[in-house]
């Protein structure tokens, strides 16, 4: 059986002011074709579909769009809620639109219902599992902590229960979104945990055949039979030297990754990052490559040129994002309050400031660590509770 394995569309998102709903509605196009050409047997979309709970309404006419192109294909599609995607409007008419063959997962409490699909050698059960916010689904799955990899754990221990009762030989391909132990992160994504280790284990996943995971937007193998697709499109510069694609998988009679193909997305324009003096942007020659590109632009020189954006536009027409590192800086300058925060979660932050205001101590115990972890995770689950009831 074929999968065509995809995720992180973050549809309505633009990049440094460009709207990028054409490229996005370019690549919905793509995979439609794809999934003719490889003859593909069912689409996995692991998450993140919108960019944000609440998208604009473009986007949420896109994704329609998406939808029927996707029914009208006859191929099944199997959907899952990202932590972008606002899960209960994501699910609003999964039962109805269930019936054209697009298969939306998004309440945590039905991960171990899969649809069952069935080729020459028998069945393949397809789990999704839609992001899971700890402090929300703790109860849900009798989780003993308040962490990514414990309620993940859980949840796939009813999903391997699940496949323990059907027919001997069920395959199985489980759709999760998450942040996995041997993933490289970009710029691009949110932080999917407040406080603690954001990672989990790939043994989280053992016991199926294939793992299609969303959230990393950059394609990589964690394992033979673990892997993310990436983001089709690039959603930072920090994504610049990525190879946008897709993921077409085949699963054998026994459950054996047969084949696993790397399908290129189209790329609406190429991104690039350059560095030096303005004047040396402007005048050498080795920078013309990057007059066409989406371009992020560092100037080091001592003191600030004037108008440096619109000096730069007239060479570099689609330059987007300028930074300054100016040589011969110390290093005790540090950059902007935002460039030394970047990479850093919320709760590296708070322990720094905790650390500086007792000059340098830090906490005291593993109790004070826990307390600042409580306070992180109910400040999480309340902004969900409240996007739940908006």
């Amino acid at each position: 059986m074929k999968f065509l394995h995809t995720s992180d569309w973050h549809l309505g998102r633009s990049f440094h002011r460009v709207n990028l709903l054409g490229a996005q509605a370019a690549f919905i196009d793509h995979l439609v074709e794809t999934v003719r050409e490889h003859e593909v047997d069912a689409v996995l979309v692991a998450g993140d579909v919108y960019d944000r709970a609440v998208p604009p309404l473009p986007a949420v006419e896109l994704y329609d769009r998406a939808l029927h192109q996707l029914a009208d294909l006859g191929v099944p599609t199997v959907m899952i809620s990202g932590n972008h995607d606002s899960a209960r409007r994501l699910g609003v008419g999964a039962g109805l639109i269930g019936r054209a063959g697009i298969h939306l997962r998004t309440d945590p409490a039905g991960c171990a219902d899969p649809v069952v699909l069935a080729d020459v050698h028998g069945d393949v059960a397809l789990y999704g599992l839609p992001y899971l916010e700890p402090a929300l689904v703790r109860d849900e799955f009798g989780a003993g902590k308040v962490s990514h990899e414990a309620v993940l754990s859980a949840a796939m221990d009813r999903i391997r229960a699940d496949l323990a009762g059907r027919a001997p030989g069920t395959r199985s391909v489980v759709l999760a979104h998450a942040f996995v132990t041997g993933g490289q992160a970009s710029d691009s994504e949110r932080d999917i945990a407040v406080g603690g280790v954001e990672a989990v284990p790939a043994s989280v996943f053992d016991g199926v055949d294939y793992a299609a995971l969303g959230h990393l937007h950059g394609c990589q193998t964690i394992s033979e039979r673990v892997r993310y697709s990436g983001s089709p499109l690039a959603y930072s510069f920090s994504e610049a030297d990525h190879r946008k694609s897709m993921w077409v998988v085949e699963l054998g009679g026994d459950g054996e990754i047969v084949g696993a193909e790397r399908v290129d997305t189209p790329v609406p324009r190429a991104l690039a990052r350059v560095r030096g003096s303005l004047e040396e942007l402007l005048s050498e020659g080795a920078y013309a490559r990057y007059e066409d590109c989406w371009l992020e632009a560092t100037l080091t020189d001592a003191v600030r040129p004037e108008e440096p954006m619109a000096r730069l536009a007239v060479r570099f027409p689609h330059v987007l994002s300028l930074a300054f590192d100016p040589e011969g800086r110390s290093e005790d300058a540090g950059g902007s309050y935002a460039q030394r925060l970047k990479g850093r979660s919320d709760r590296e932050i708070a322990e720094d400031f905790v650390a500086h205001v007792r000059g340098g101590g830090g906490f005291s115990d593993d109790a004070e660590r826990d307390v600042l972890q409580g306070a992180f995770d109910e400040v999480r689950a309340e902004d969900s509770r409240q996007e739940t009831h908006r």
